[in-house]
């Protein structure tokens, strides 16, 4: 025997003859100060701590719904890291000496910060149970973690014992050694994890675990990962760079299901892992031809939680999806619609269809947490699967009152993407709304305005909804600090339902949010608060609401205006609507294409008649200068009518009487031309000239606006406008316009008929 293994057995000899009385020392000191209030400080501490949190609550409510911690994961937006060396793992002393006191100098800094995220935000970010499908197959235990299977049955005492050993081995710790004590560490109950993390002698383990790194076989690595796991080790520790790094030199030499457990734990620990990932990408690349059905669920799951996927893999991953769908059960559709979703890969829309068909076959046994990760899929891909809908028409209102907030939150933000209003969807998850809106976040709240304002759930259909969103919106404003966007949203879905909170506009168009706004790097929020500002002016006029600069309402409108005339401008339903409009009044100048109201964002063709009903120029001052002297009597003294134009307008072949007596039946307009009314005919052949007189009881000048309207405007295959688009003919009339609609379903059809059913329909709706 060496002598650096018997000076290893002798050394354990000793500290198992004096060990206990240790312990027990230990012991009696920690209790004496959780007896002062230690253990509620440790409490504290470790709730401030991020962390994964299991919370299927997040959509269902249970009677005894309880969350455990189970690792470490970014919450509320709240990401630390922390220097990494990347020399650590060759064993340089001083380097893994200070790449630890870095840790211990910056972990009162990261409970700060945590602290102060708590109080800005009163619940955690939750996630739901995305992990759940693991448990349904057993092939899954060997490509994933099972954070329930913990084990707690080591006490404190025992845990101290394991700590005394380290100090004995130190520099003679095998990686045999390092592997035993950070499993039995792991056993520790959750209330006393702090303590050990906190000891120097756990730094010590970790410490010496980095030197001999390189040593450790694989299994040994894994374990040491599954602990780190269950010690709930914070993603920014320096250790856990070191290891990436090792897996990563090691990629190659695993099998896919080490790779994909591998990955899995990274995602218990919440540390995003990049490098490592595209070499596990590589290796399916290379092996795709070993995946089968759990090996493809772990590793949609992966790729979600990763938030990307390598084009080279998509196509082979819609491919096998199509190939194994009627095998999947419902918790594993779930999940794979969960990671599409995060990793935005784009199947094609008939293997999207396909997937959704197969959902629809097993909704009745779908979670509640899969319900909402299909509307996610569903309000990426904008896949309008009425079935599907239909479907929660029915789910959703006997799902609801057991949901909680964000699972809501999904279903309606899903519905409003997709411009599907269902009032059964609609009003069952607004019952439930104020039940569940205390836990809610900012961005929760503010989605949910902004779906049920989009999708035109008015104040009196719900008395209790708004209300209670908007006092969200009042208890959640530190939060707006971080994420001003949540404010503007929410402001603008209550502006679509008519509702205009003036403390929260004025907080919104101050001075001081609005240069945070505009600074904001990765949002460009000048156009919500140009909405807003406008919204203000026309619909609280007397209000003390701050406004926004001159200078930037300038700015705002050009950029607008520059995009509609390369956009909106050009699309050829408002082309020809403009030239038949100026064909029918007369002339360019009759005809303004422009933003009446800048701050709404779209286009109209702006039309101005006199009392007499008569065309008055509103084109730029050059036009009214070339203004050509008419005789507007002449100019509009209607459309010959002959019996070519009658047959077209007919669809008959020759011309009769009876078309100009009252009718009785009518059609279609697509189906048999334009509809042969008494107005009509009296406007086509002027049968009856105008008065001469003034009518008194109209404007000197009537201000129309016409409006090119598409099927986007509209809820889903129905004729109500979104919120936006309503908001726009409402503050038009405020504005002092008569808006003229050229509805889709009417105009588009036109586009393909003859220049004379066009200039007699928009006749009728000009002068009607």
């Amino acid at each position: 025997m060496s002598a650096t293994v018997l000076l290893h057995h002798v050394a354990k000899r000793c500290l198992y003859s004096h060990v206990k009385c240790v312990s027990i020392f230990r012991a009696q000191h920690l209790s004496s100060k959780l007896e002062n209030g230690e253990k509620k400080k440790e409490e504290e501490e470790e709730e401030t701590e991020i962390t994964l949190v299991y919370k299927p609550t997040a959509y269902y409510q249970t009677p005894t719904a309880q969350s455990s911690t189970t690792g470490r994961l970014e919450t509320a937006g709240l990401s630390y890291s922390l220097p990494l060396n990347t020399t650590f793992h060759k064993c340089n002393p001083y380097h893994i000496r200070s790449s630890l006191r870095r840790l211990s100098s910056t972990k009162n800094m990261l409970l700060n910060r945590a602290e102060s995220a708590k109080r800005a935000t009163k619940e955690p970010r939750v996630s739901g149970d995305p992990r759940a499908f693991q448990r349904c197959r057993p092939e899954y235990r060997n490509m994933a973690h099972d954070i329930s299977q913990r084990s707690s049955t080591l006490d404190l005492n025992k845990a101290l014992l394991v700590l005394e050993k380290v100090t004995v081995l130190k520099s003679n710790m095998e990686p045999s050694d390092a592997t035993i004590f950070l499993c039995k560490l792991s056993q520790i109950p959750h209330e006393h994890i702090a303590v050990v993390r906190r000891d120097t002698r756990f730094n010590t383990l970790l410490l010496y675990s980095a030197k001999i790194l390189p040593n450790f076989t694989l299994p040994q690595l894994l374990d040491a990962m599954r602990s780190f796991v269950n010690l709930g080790l914070p993603q920014s520790h320096s250790i856990l760079g070191l290891f990436e790094t090792e897996f990563c030199q090691r990629a190659s030499e695993m099998e896919l299901h080490q790779l994909l457990l591998t990955a899995d734990l990274w995602r218990c620990l919440g540390r995003s892992v990049p490098r490592y990932l595209e070499r596990l990408f590589d290796n399916v690349i290379q092996n795709f031809s070993q995946l089968g059905l759990p090996e493809l669920v772990q590793l949609l799951y992966i790729i979600g939680e990763g938030r990307r996927c390598p084009d080279t893999l998509v196509q082979p991953i819609e491919s096998l999806l199509m190939r194994h769908l009627e095998q999947l059960k419902p918790v594993e559709l779930g999940a794979i619609c969960l990671g599409l979703f995060k990793s935005q890969i784009t199947l094609s829309k008939r293997a999207t269809r396909r997937l959704v068909d197969r959902m629809l076959a097993v909704v009745k046994d779908m979670s509640d947490f899969g319900i909402a990760n299909v509307m996610k899929l569903m309000r990426f891909s904008y896949l309008d699967h009425l079935p599907w809908l239909e479907a929660m028409g029915s789910e959703v209102p006997r799902r609801a009152p057991r949901m909680e907030v964000q699972g809501l939150m999904h279903i309606v933000l899903a519905c409003s993407a997709l411009h599907y209003r269902d009032e059964r969807i609609l009003l069952a998850v607004a019952k439930q709304l104020p039940n569940v809106v205390s836990r809610c976040r900012s961005k929760d709240a503010a989605k949910m305005v902004w779906a049920f304002g989009n999708l035109r759930v008015l104040p009196n259909q719900c008395p209790k909804l708004y209300p209670c969103l908007i006092e969200m919106l009042r208890e959640r404003q530190l939060e707006f600090q971080r994420f001003p966007e949540h404010l503007l949203t929410g402001l603008l879905g209550l502006a679509f339902a008519g509702l205009f909170p003036q403390d929260l506009l004025s907080l919104a168009l101050s001075a001081e949010f609005v240069n945070k706004a505009c600074n904001s790097q990765e949002l460009e929020l000048k156009k919500d608060l140009f909405t807003l500002d406008g919204t203000v002016g026309l619909e609280l006029p007397e209000s003390t609401v701050p406004r926004l600069s001159h200078a930037m309402r300038e700015e705002v409108t050009k950029q607008l205006w520059d995009f509609a005339q390369s956009d909106i401008c050009q699309k050829p339903e408002v082309l020809e609507a403009e030239a038949v409009l100026q064909k029918l009044l007369g002339g360019e100048m009759f005809v303004r294409k422009h933003m009446i109201l800048p701050h709404l964002r779209s286009i109209d063709l702006e039309v101005h008649l006199d009392q007499n009903d008569q065309p008055v120029p509103v084109s730029s001052r050059a036009c009214l200068q070339n203004l050509p002297s008419q005789n507007w009597e002449q100019t509009l003294s209607g459309v010959s009518i002959t019996d070519d134009l009658l047959a077209q307008l007919t669809n008959s072949q020759k011309p009769s009487n009876k078309f100009v007596q009252k009718v009785h039946v009518r059609e279609s307009i697509f189906s048999v031309g334009v509809d042969l009314t008494d107005n009509l005919m009296m406007a086509l052949t002027k049968s009856g000239k105008r008065s001469s007189h003034l009518d008194d009881s109209k404007p000197s000048i009537q201000r129309l606006a016409v409006q090119v309207t598409n099927r986007n405007q509209y809820c889903y295959r129905t004729q109500q406008l979104l919120g936006l688009h309503a908001l726009k003919r409402r503050q038009l009339t405020l504005a002092g316009y008569r808006v003229v609609e050229l509805p889709h379903w009417e105009w588009f059809p036109l586009l393909r008929r003859s220049h004379a059913e066009k200039l007699a329909y928009l006749h009728c709706k000009i002068f009607s």
